[in-house]
């Protein structure tokens, strides 16, 4: 299964095993993100994942993801700019890979109640 729920989502964020990018615009990033998400822009994620892992970590202060690693979860506000990244992700080799069909909007919603 490539969704993650909200729950999964936030027992990934509290044991630290996670690598999580938020695929959404970097204003949208700005005005209010999910903790640990590193921003990575749809438009530029095809070739953010092809960076060599050293560049890929100078540009985004993170380890760069490996293409076994089963801990990636993309998002974005509502489901499809992750749906989209889920298949460049897959179609570079990083099978493992997942998104949080909910989306920041989710998140919010659930975080309130």
């Amino acid at each position: 299964m490539d969704v993650v729920t909200y729950s999964q989502l936030k027992n990934m964020l509290s044991k630290h095993d996670i690598q999580l990018f938020d695929v959404r615009n970097p204003d949208e990033y700005q005005a209010g993100n999910i903790p640990q998400a590193v921003n990575i822009p749809l438009d530029t994620l095809e070739d953010s994942l092809k960076l060599d892992p050293e560049l890929f970590e100078q540009n985004f202060k993170v380890r760069a993801p490996g293409k076994d690693d089963d801990n990636i979860v993309f998002h974005c506000r509502s489901g499809k700019r992750s749906f989209t990244a889920l298949s460049i992700a897959h179609q570079q080799g990083f099978s493992r890979a997942r998104h949080y069909k909910g989306g920041y909007s989710d998140w919010v919603e659930q975080q309130g109640k």
